[in-house]
């Protein structure tokens, strides 16, 4: 079968349109700078004068000109300001004082600070809460009222803090749930207003104490208490300033000479799936009692199917010691914990309207799905959150045979049973000072079908899934004009990070670099990539995974200015417990390259089959059909899905190898070419495929 040329376009049709120095252009131009330039209509008006002319909004602009923001909003740049009128600001302020819950006295507002008719005096409020107030209705980046529609999307304000978005039945945008923005779209020179009826809210309360006032959860919540885990939800900082390690030519600099971001601290958070009142209910469970004996029935026999129980020699307990991580109720509480503290709509990378206008659009194609795996709480487990539709509907764990294995040649196949239609997580963030609390509408276990039927499937781990700083922060989804307005105006396209800043990455020398692609038009899995540069030497903790033996695979991109690398692998970063795995990968080493033997597969009668079995022997496949390299660069995304691109991406097969569970598994990456500064080592995404899918009888693996 040859495939539709009218869809997928050949190097050899492009050479002939004169479209072949395009492909070549973007081979060395993987890294584009952002782009500053102003999108809207130049009106002579900044943010600061538009509040300064409309007075229902002097409360809010009062607030910017306490703390110095008034200035920076008459300035140039690119903001969006979310500007809650006078009514809103008073309502919210005269809240703040007497709230009977607040951590510390009326908020920090000075006592007494009120009117006769008990509404609180602006100049009572402190420097440190106009700050907080200011900020939080800020952002670096234009957010149009599109750019927020849709299912949602997560906006990171100046303080570092995100906002949620959603529309409502009357096709109103909310704000975290409360907030209604009622003037959009006003445009200025440097920048948005939306007015909005209410000041934003933002929660200064830890996870486990917002769970606790949220009256839809109170069997879950004392769940948590019991189980002790609401101490491992309360680091909200490390409590670290970063310096960063200058690069050998003296500076945090760019391969191209521009000074890069990067940061000095690094926030923790943690993202909590919980089942409400109702849906217990609605399986039997009235309190916590009920919830004890369901969790006793479910995790009482894992040891049957956990192998870290197994193999570690630990006893599952259905006692009344919650607090030990082995107990029933405590193990299923914590498979409800993620590491990363993660709105609704940043649990998949999909495709989203709520990215500041210039970015990138979403780069999957011909039909490909949004999901990823993150690591809980319940020790070396993982779960699947997968979107089947994008923008739809979000389900845990969905379940359906065969899932990364086909009957037909370049598609997903029907050759497919839905098992378990999974867990759906509801469109609903509710915002804790360090995560998210996400209502899920079933009861979510780790039980013998996710390690025998969800997990056991080709697993792509994309890096700034399972690095979690990368989400803490904000930096998975941060636009590069964001980057670039934190770098005082200077380069967004690449962050710079201090070696010692991921807890799961160990730098074995200090001429090692730690960079990140934020998100852009690249050769990349989902648009972004962890890389470095120099003369490296790292281990990087891969995600845990059941018990059984894999297949290792790397995606890169070969290209110039790539490197030569040794990998190893190891159940520790000590670099005398590891092992080399094959020769080392030299990544200049161009696609059609005898000793690869890439081909335009759209061009082949057999789809390229002869030539995947080929270069698999060479220990090589193609990158995949699911999506495109280069996506924001005005090509058809059917033309250069990854499997067949103009600037080709390609996996390594490094090993097959038995993982154990209850192991941890380290990644070495060590420049072999001592002489070389300017060559790069790149981490877009990992696969762990059971050898089992691999080597299949019955139907081949998919090209997704």
């Amino acid at each position: 079968m040859k495939m539709n040329k009218n869809i997928l376009l050949s190097a050899s049709n492009l050479a002939k349109t004169g479209a072949l120095g395009v492909i070549f252009m973007g081979m060395s131009a993987c890294n584009p700078e952002p782009d500053e330039s102003n999108r809207f209509t130049a009106t002579n008006e900044t943010i600061e004068s538009f509040l300064q002319k409309d007075s229902t909004l002097s409360s809010f602009n009062y607030i910017l000109s306490r703390v110095g923001l008034d200035r920076v909003m008459a300035s140039y740049g690119q903001y969006t300001c979310y500007a809650p009128t006078n009514e809103g600001v008073q309502r919210y302020v005269d809240s703040l004082y007497y709230d009977d819950e607040a951590l510390i006295p009326h908020n920090g507002i000075a006592e007494g600070s009120v009117t006769a008719d008990k509404h609180v005096l602006l100049e009572g409020m402190s420097d440190s809460l106009c700050n907080d107030i200011a900020r939080y209705h800020l952002t670096n980046g234009l957010y149009s009222i599109v750019n927020m529609g849709g299912a949602g999307s997560t906006i990171t304000t100046m303080l570092g803090r995100p906002i949620s978005t959603k529309v409502d039945a009357e096709g109103n945008t909310i704000l975290n749930e409360v907030s209604t923005i009622r003037s959009e779209d006003n445009e200025v020179e440097n920048g948005l207003v939306h007015i909005i009826d209410r000041v934003v809210p933002r929660s200064t309360r830890l996870l486990a104490d917002e769970l606790a006032r949220q009256s839809d959860f109170t069997i879950f919540s004392e769940a948590l208490r019991l189980t002790g885990l609401n101490d491992s939800v309360t680091k909200s900082n490390r409590g670290v300033t970063y310096t960063l390690e200058k690069d050998l030519n003296g500076d945090c600099k760019d391969t191209n000479g521009s000074v890069l971001y990067y940061p000095t601290e690094c926030k923790i958070g943690y993202t909590i799936l919980a089942e409400t009142d109702e849906v217990f209910r609605a399986n039997g469970i009235n309190n916590i009692d009920d919830l004890i004996a369901y969790a006793n029935n479910v995790y009482g026999g894992a040891s049957g199917w956990y192998d870290y129980v197994r193999e570690t020699g630990n006893a599952v307990s259905t006692g009344t010691d919650y607090t030990n991580r082995f107990n029933a109720l405590n193990m299923f509480v914590a498979y409800h914990i993620l590491y990363a503290a993660m709105a609704q709509d940043q649990l998949v990378f999909e495709n989203k309207t709520g990215v500041p206008v210039g970015t990138s659009k979403w780069n999957y194609a011909n039909g490909g799905e949004p999901y990823d795996y993150y690591e809980t709480m319940l020790p070396h487990t993982l779960l699947k959150i997968w979107e089947p539709q994008p923008g739809k509907t979000l389900y845990i764990n969905r379940y359906r045979t065969f899932n990364t294995l086909t009957n037909e040649v370049g598609t997903m196949g029907t050759n497919h049973t839905l098992v378990n239609p999974g867990i759906i997580i509801e469109r609903k963030d509710i915002i804790a000072y360090n995560g998210y609390i996400h209502p899920i509408k079933g009861m979510l276990i780790y039980n013998e079908q996710v390690p025998n039927g969800v997990l056991y499937e080709r697993m792509r781990f994309e890096s700034t899934t399972f690095l979690p700083e990368f989400i803490n922060n904000g930096f998975r989804y941060m636009s590069m004009s964001e980057v670039s307005a934190l770098n005082g105006g200077g380069s967004g396209a690449r962050i710079a990070f201090p070696l010692t800043y991921f807890d799961n990455v160990v730098c074995y020398t200090q001429q090692s670099t730690l960079r990140y692609n934020v998100k852009g038009d690249y050769r990349a899995y989902q648009a972004d990539a962890f890389q470095g540069w120099g003369q490296y030497d790292l281990a990087i903790r891969i995600p845990p995974v059941p018990s059984g033996q894999y297949e290792f695979r790397l995606f890169y991109s070969p290209m110039g200015h790539g490197g030569m690398m040794q990998f190893y692998l190891g159940t520790s970063s000590n670099v005398q417990s590891m092992t080399a795995l094959d020769i080392p990968l030299d990544v200049r080493i161009q696609e059609t390259d005898p000793r690869i033997g890439w081909t335009p597969f759209y061009d082949e009668d057999d789809s390229g089959i002869a030539t995947d079995k080929a270069m698999r022997n060479r220990g090589y496949m193609r990158g995949p059909f699911s999506f495109v390299g280069h996506p924001g660069n005005g090509w058809d995304d059917q033309s250069k899905n990854c499997r067949g691109d103009g600037v080709v991406t390609l996996r390594r097969i490094l090993c097959r190898q038995n993982f154990k569970q209850s192991e941890n598994y380290w990644f070495r990456i060590k420049s072999v070419i001592n002489d070389e500064t300017d060559l790069k080592w790149q981490l877009d995404f990992i696969e762990l495929v059971p050898v089992d899918v691999v080597d299949n009888d019955q139907y081949s693996e998919d090209w997704y």
